[in-house]
């Protein structure tokens, strides 16, 4: 596993503040497969018929990440979590995302599922240590949004190139391609998952992705303890 670590200046603000990180390895990423895009296709169906009525804030983990930006000192409603942002295109009627990565669309779907953001990244261009951290005046980094993207004071992950993902946007520098065959993959864990389901959660999402693109895993929880390794 590349050397991760979290800054515990983010669990001041947020004590049960933790990280699920897999890092995968000679993967192969293709087109979505006929019966992932059929469960997920039946899962939106599931979630644009609940929002149909409700609001955003129906889903519990779209509320506790809201709560975790203004405990960080992100105002979350000018910088959405990326899994709030694919809720809302879904009450829009705007649909997920279109992709033709396997990678990305299994992704985006683990997200909404789940109800958490995660980051997907090419280890290829990143360089280690990485550190999960509130930005800095000079982090910044042009993000797939097509923007550039200042992050003081926003969780921000960091390489020693700089910024390169946070829970809102990641960047082109580590975009994921369908050449990609090293992923680091970062979850941005509900705080109110005990370590016990968080670490579970982690295993089970990395099992999920190798299932689909092959390859090897290795799965990790940052926590106020020593990352555990599986």
């Amino acid at each position: 596993m590349i050397p991760i670590s979290l800054h515990p200046d983010l669990q001041k603000d947020v004590p049960t503040f933790k990280i699920g990180c897999i890092q995968y390895e000679a993967i192969v990423i293709d087109s979505p497969p006929k019966e992932l895009n059929g469960r997920i296709e039946l899962f939106q169906k599931t979630v644009e018929l609940d929002l149909s009525d409700q609001p955003i804030t129906y889903y519990e983990g779209v509320k506790e990440w809201r709560q975790v930006f203004k405990q960080i000192g992100t105002d979350p409603t000018r910088y959405r979590p990326s899994h709030e942002a694919l809720f809302r295109r879904l009450k829009q009627g705007k649909g997920l995302p279109s992709s033709d990565s396997s990678a990305i669309v299994l992704n985006n779907f683990f997200s909404l599922y789940y109800q958490m953001p995660i980051g997907l990244y090419d280890l290829e261009e990143l360089q280690e240590p990485i550190e999960v951290r509130k930005g800095e005046a000079t982090d910044e980094y042009e993000g797939l949004n097509g923007r550039i993207n200042h992050m003081k004071d926003k969780i921000t992950n960091v390489d020693p190139n700089g910024a390169f993902g946070s829970p809102m946007v990641d960047s082109k520098r580590s975009a994921v391609s369908s050449n990609t065959k090293h992923i680091l993959q970062l979850l941005y864990l509900r705080p109110s998952l005990s370590e016990a389901d968080a670490r579970a959660l982690t295993d089970n999402i990395g099992q999920m992705f190798q299932q689909v693109h092959s390859g090897h895993v290795k799965t990790a929880v940052l926590t106020k303890q020593r990352p555990r390794v599986h």
